[in-house]
């Protein structure tokens, strides 16, 4: 883990112990996704019926060359374009971490770290959809698409997902936001989901529930005055 992972990682289990608490089941402020227990942790694709995948458009776990480098594991997704079962650029999950009721859980964004590993520069969206066990009732998806220069390196991305950051295809962003009973990842330029078909590969590792921005601002101006009392005492004690 490299100082700024462990850094991030600090911020967030302070920001667990000041911040209100989630409730039990649900998403959590602080969890993440980062793949280092060799799995894809829920994330699929391909749960509409539309055929079998290609073995080469499955989500993978990839072991080394994550934003940590050497032995950093990261997800891998992958389209192939034409038509059916991997033709798009998306994964879902419908874990119980990442279903349920965002607004109680106070979750205001989700940040992760993105390398675009093709040459198609990607638009990519989260959706939040409610309707367990049938159709959607309601669907919101990322107003303003976070876009990924194509062959770029990680880089760390920001998905807000308060109501007025987020569009509603169907029913209510309200609904879809509280009751959560599917999380998606997708490219679309245009914005609903489904996107279009696209030849596309993707390093996607460090997702993350975090808080509105403000709050980890100020968490991150208390510890950064912790620190320079910490090395200022330290300087003290070496002179």
């Amino acid at each position: 883990m490299n100082f700024r992972q462990w850094t991030v990682t600090l911020l967030l289990a302070v920001a667990c112990l000041l911040l209100p608490s989630a409730v039990l089941a649900g998403p959590v402020i602080g969890q993440v996704d980062n793949f280092e227990d060799g799995t894809t942790q829920g994330w699929v694709i391909n749960l509409l019926g539309m055929g079998t995948p290609p073995p080469g458009a499955l989500p993978t776990n990839v072991p080394t060359g994550g934003p940590g480098g050497v032995d950093d594991n990261f997800l891998q997704l992958t389209s192939l374009g034409g038509s059916g079962a991997g033709s798009r650029l998306v994964a879902l999950n419908l874990d119980s971490r990442w279903t349920g009721d965002y607004l109680t859980a106070g979750v205001a964004a989700i940040t992760m770290e993105v390398k675009n590993l093709g040459s198609t520069e990607l638009a990519l969206r989260i959706l939040f959809e409610h309707g367990a066990g049938g159709p959607p009732t309601d669907e919101a998806y990322s107003t303003v698409p976070v876009i990924v220069p194509a062959s770029s390196g990680w880089t760390p991305v920001t998905f807000l997902i308060s109501p007025g950051d987020l569009t509603a295809s169907l029913g209510s962003v309200n609904a879809a936001l509280s009751d959560a009973s599917a999380i998606r990842i997708y490219h679309s330029p245009a914005g609903p989901h489904p996107g279009p078909p696209v030849v596309a590969t993707l390093g996607v590792d460090n997702i993350t529930a975090v808080p509105e921005p403000a709050s980890l601002v100020l968490l991150v101006t208390g510890l950064s005055g912790m620190g320079v009392v910490v090395r200022r005492r330290q300087g003290t004690r070496e002179s």
